[in-house]
């Protein structure tokens, strides 16, 4: 019922509500390596978000992730389902999901491992701040 109201008020619901179009998906290792090397120069912040459609805390984290990515405009947001790209997954050495890594130049510059909100969002605050 309550979806059914939100949908006459305007509002959305279900899936995709909390989707932001500034936090890129990859589907293809391929394309995900494209990204990952036209970044390796810039001096951009990137956040990567390795979670999995199963995981109880990477659902929890996903609206965070992109209102972040709408907050902070200058910092580049990238998801991968480590189902789906399991050598991205194996490349970061990610142990559990989620996970965050943050990247700057190419390099891992750090990394949020958990649902740890206020950690993620202080890390990309710093990072992004830095030259």
């Amino acid at each position: 019922m309550g979806s059914i109201l939100s949908s006459f008020l305007g509002g959305s619901s279900g899936e995709g509500s909390s989707e932001s179009a500034r936090v890129q998906a990859f589907h293809s290792s391929a394309e995900w390596q494209s990204h990952l090397n036209s970044l390796k120069e810039s001096p951009k912040l990137m956040v990567i978000d390795f979670a999995a459609s199963w995981c109880g805390p990477c659902k929890l984290m996903e609206p965070l992730v992109h209102k972040l990515a709408d907050e902070y405009a200058d910092v580049s947001f990238a998801k991968i389902d480590v189902d789906e790209l399991r050598d991205a997954a194996q490349e970061f050495k990610v142990q559990a999901m989620p996970t965050f890594v943050l990247m700057k130049g190419g390099k891992e510059v750090d990394r949020v491992i958990g649902a740890k909100k206020d950690e993620l969002e202080k890390k990309i605050v710093e990072y992004r701040a830095t030259s």
